[in-house]
């Protein structure tokens, strides 16, 4: 029982870091990926290369960019100002995953909207939709990959191990999450703990895919 009552913080910190960078990547990136594969502009080139590179980028390597960037050396941690996360907390782990999930979330909302009917919009102005209503309703029809980079964003946070063991430290209590334990574990030699966390960290995965798919069978029925 009390083994049990010790995984709780770890699920709890491991959905709430992963929740968190989710709902920021889907603030920005969708609208970022509606953005991209509506309009062109001077620049959209290297912003479409930024997150095709995002994508594949190595987990690692972010954290060891957030770890440069928040340390007390580095330009963010030198200034020291309100609402700056610091090292080794789940602000800084929220940055990384937010980092990993957003390439993705922006990139698939990106290839949705660009599988559309390249003339549902003037469709849609000649029926006299007003661009918010255009806006919404190209949501609505590429609403199944916009579901799927959500997904994957998801995915790619909660699972993510590298960036978090550099920029959360993996303290007890406070940024251990489910892959920083699952390691922690089986350095010690712990196989049935990291075996019961990775079960744990499956079934997480499997009931959020469940449902998204669950959602995303009722929006593309409706």
């Amino acid at each position: 029982m009390n083994s049990w009552l010790a995984l709780w913080p770890i699920i709890d910190i491991s959905l709430r870091v992963a929740v968190a960078a989710l709902a920021i990547s889907a603030v920005i990136g969708v609208p970022l990926g509606l953005l991209l594969g509506l309009r062109r502009f001077i620049g959209r080139r290297l912003i479409i290369t930024l997150i095709y590179t995002g994508m594949a980028f190595p987990p690692v390597v972010i954290g060891l960019c957030v770890y440069v960037v928040l340390s007390r050396a580095g330009p963010l941690g030198r200034l020291a100002l309100p609402g700056i996360p610091g090292l080794f907390t789940l602000e800084a782990m929220v940055v990384a995953q937010t980092l990993l999930a957003l390439p993705l979330v922006a990139g698939l909302t990106m290839s949705a909207v660009l599988g559309l009917d390249p003339s549902l919009c003037q469709q849609l102005r000649a029926l006299g939709a007003s661009d918010r209503q255009i806006a919404w309703q190209l949501v609505r029809e590429a609403r199944g990959g916009i579901v799927l980079g959500l997904i994957s964003g998801f995915g790619a946070a909660i699972s993510e191990v590298g960036a978090a063991m550099l920029v959360g430290g993996n303290i007890a209590g406070r940024t251990r999450s489910l892959t920083t334990a699952i390691v922690l574990e089986t350095s010690k030699g712990e196989f049935d703990m990291a075996l019961t966390l990775g079960a744990i960290l499956l079934a997480i995965a499997f009931c959020v895919n469940a449902l998204a798919l669950r959602l995303q069978g009722k929006m593309l029925e409706a």
